[in-house]
């Protein structure tokens, strides 16, 4: 058992705890600095323990991302839950459990007094998703660590503030509406409506900029289990990551169904449009390909392109051919930080996308890069980033990012949402320098 969890068990016995335990998957997410980040941009507040090399997830033979484990105060296996899972059989369970041993006199009731963690004096904290504005120069930002929306100028004046400080899901005027982790951002053709994916409420949301009034257009708060089209206000979402306006409908990134979905403004209902629900990197008709946490969209020419962040690919989405194809990305572990052509190249879960010219530029957020796709060739080449964690303006090659998760383009500079920095930069294609916009 690692050390951290024997000083819990002294801690806490005998009371009901709830204990995270961190398996990585990526290299990234064996750094301490970024459990921590991740810890505090979930909003976790029970304990987190890291298991960076897989000692506790061999020792409970856990197979799958999650895995519920219950363990009884006799430190008895009790039950398991792997994969995701509707809550309600697990609460039912727990609560079954929690009666028995309480009876039994092995339950200590009493609660634990809570250890809060510390906040941030930031005027950003973790924003996901940016979204630059040529039309109007205006730029859109996904304060998501402050569950609202900053409409500010391309030099970082914030002109309206949406929502915010705290989650919830409210819809009203700026000042009284709520999100709750709020991502990506689309903007209708005629530039008067804000397209919100509210990731925790798992709902689109939609901003009317001139009234700056906000209304739900899709999802019912809670986490949709379920792959059905339906009446927007009707059917629940699953994790809403992204979104991007392609043909007459806007398309959805849903991350926790591993979907792509449409909402149809004229009827008002949402669908399945692409993916079968499975977990994987699969090619073919909409229908049949899968996908692996879709988080990040672009449109280029006559096909949309998604970043899977689960299987750090690049994929092509042709409605008009009624194909998936890949461009990058070997699977759910192939992954990692090589540049060059094809099935040469590997990236570490990207979750941001966005056109220029003819080439796409896509946020490999656990590399800490931002790196340029020809769509054409497959050919991938870092453009900005050293590699290394870190907060650093300069020069392309020497400038440093912290998990940037969104990019979006004002004509040849790129701004970035890097994530963990709390900061909104901007790379200069031209200049070939990053700088960091003053919020």
């Amino acid at each position: 058992m690692l050390p951290q969890l024997r000083r819990l068990e002294r801690e806490f016995a005998p009371h009901l705890v709830v204990l995270g335990v961190h398996s990585a998957k990526f290299p990234a997410e064996r750094e301490q600095a970024n459990l921590d980040a991740a810890v505090h941009r979930l909003g976790v507040d029970h304990p987190v323990v890291g298991d960076p090399h897989h000692a506790l997830w061999d020792q409970y033979a856990v197979r799958a991302w999650p895995t519920v484990i219950l363990i009884d105060p006799r430190g008895y296996l009790l039950a398991r839950v792997e994969g995701e899972f509707a809550p309600e059989p697990v609460r039912d369970l727990l609560r079954a459990a929690v009666a028995r041993f309480a009876a039994a006199g092995r339950l200590d009731g009493a609660p634990v007094a809570a250890q809060p963690r510390p906040g941030f004096d930031t005027p950003l904290r973790f924003p996901g998703k940016v979204l630059a504005d040529p039309v109007g120069g205006r730029l859109f930002v996904a304060d998501s660590g402050h569950h609202r929306i900053l409409v500010a100028d391309p030099g970082g004046t914030v002109r309206l503030a949406i929502g915010g400080p705290d989650p919830g899901f409210a819809d009203g005027s700026a000042a009284a509406a709520r999100f709750a982790d709020p991502q990506g951002l689309a903007l209708s053709p005629d530039g008067q409506t804000l397209f919100v994916a509210d990731r925790a409420n798992h709902a689109l949301r939609a901003v009317s900029l001139p009234e700056g009034r906000v209304a739900t257009l899709a999802g019912t708060g809670e986490r949709g289990f379920g792959r059905r089209p339906g009446a927007g206000r009707e059917t629940p979402l699953a994790s809403p990551w992204d979104l991007a306006w392609f043909g007459d409908r806007l398309w959805i990134a849903m991350a926790g169904a591993h979907q792509l979905w449409v909402f149809d403004p004229r009827a008002g209902t949402v669908t399945p449009a692409a993916g079968s629900g499975a977990e994987a990197l699969h090619d073919g008709a909409l229908p049949e390909a899968a996908f692996a946490q879709p988080s990040g969209l672009a449109v280029l020419g006559e096909a949309l392109y998604v970043v899977d962040g689960e299987s750090s690919a690049v994929r092509r989405v042709s409605p008009a051919e009624n194909r998936v194809r890949r461009l990058i990305g070997r699977g759910l572990f192939a992954f990692g930080d090589a540049d060059g052509t094809g099935d040469q190249v590997r990236l570490q879960h990207p979750l941001g996308i966005c056109a220029v010219d003819d080439a796409l530029y896509v946020a490999d957020t656990y590399n800490h890069k931002i790196k340029r796709l020809d769509p054409a060739t497959r050919r991938v080449e870092v453009v900005f980033g050293d590699g290394t964690a870190g907060f650093r303006d300069g020069p392309a090659g020497q400038a440093r990012f912290w998990e940037p998760g969104g990019v979006s383009a004002l004509g040849r500079r790129l701004y970035v949402a890097d994530t963990n920095n709390h900061a909104i930069r901007v790379a200069d294609l031209d200049a070939g320098t990053v700088e960091t916009v003053p919020m």
